[in-house]
């Protein structure tokens, strides 16, 4: 009787152990949700932006942006992450800058649509910093 209760607590500390050290550890059937996080972006609400917009018709194209900068009203940020449940997370994201309520230009991980005004994630990079108003890629 005393043998059979330590190797029932000798078991039970072994599986409580490896589901904190081993991650990799997943039990059978245990579902694991996909996680969905800020402002879903597409390429065709990308394709609808065009220079000269107001910041209401962005708003209408693309949804109220996850992050407003507060000191720079100008430039807004879309971020969406998604994760499926256990897999590897990915990352879109696409800032907006606008001068006089007018859309100016936009970086990010999409590419403009034929007559937008953008700069490619490439040269997101050399984003400006805040309070500068970036100049137009294309014309």
């Amino acid at each position: 009787m005393r043998h059979a209760k330590v190797a029932l607590l000798l078991s039970s500390m072994l599986v409580a152990s490896a589901c904190s050290y081993l991650p990799s550890l997943q039990f059978p059937g245990v579902y694991k949700i996909d996680i969905q996080q800020g402002n879903i972006i597409t390429q065709e609400m990308v394709d609808q932006l065009r220079p000269g917009m107001t910041k209401r018709q962005v708003t209408f194209v693309m949804g109220t942006p996850l992050v407003r900068d507060p000191f720079n009203q100008d430039r807004w940020d879309y971020v969406y992450s998604y994760q499926p449940g256990g897999g590897v997370r990915g990352q879109e994201r696409i800032t907006m800058y606008f001068e006089n309520d007018l859309l100016v230009n936009f970086t990010g991980d999409f590419k403009p649509g034929e007559g937008t005004t953008a700069v490619s994630a490439a040269a997101a990079e050399d984003t400006p910093a805040a309070g500068t108003t970036p100049a137009a890629s294309n014309s």
